[in-house]
């Protein structure tokens, strides 16, 4: 299993710009939320402030994060190597950092 694995090239193309989108989306929808729970806090139970608060993000986190986890999986490429190709790390995804290592 692991050596058809390395047949192929595992490559994420996610970039910021591609959820921007969804996250101001998902920012208004938080602020229109609290403009009307401040609305709310003027009536005389501000528990419903609270409670519109709560539902707007209870009910839009799940959409939110089934939008990020699509967009996610969008951008996974699984491309196969042609025979003789050597794998390369990509620029600029290959950590500087060295491993940690046990003093005695």
């Amino acid at each position: 299993m692991m050596n058809n694995l390395q047949k192929y090239r595992f490559v994420c193309t996610l970039t910021f710009g591609d959820i921007y989108g969804q996250i101001i989306v998902w920012l208004i929808t938080i602020t229109v939320s609290l403009a009307s729970a401040l609305a709310l806090m003027g009536a005389r139970r501000p528990v419903y402030a609270l409670a519109a608060v709560g539902l707007v993000v209870l009910l839009s986190l799940p959409f939110l994060l089934f939008a990020f986890v699509t967009t996610l999986l969008n951008h996974i490429e699984l491309a196969p190597l042609e025979p003789g190709t050597k794998m390369e790390p990509i620029p600029g995804n290959v950590s500087q950092q060295k491993p940690v290592e046990a003093t005695s």
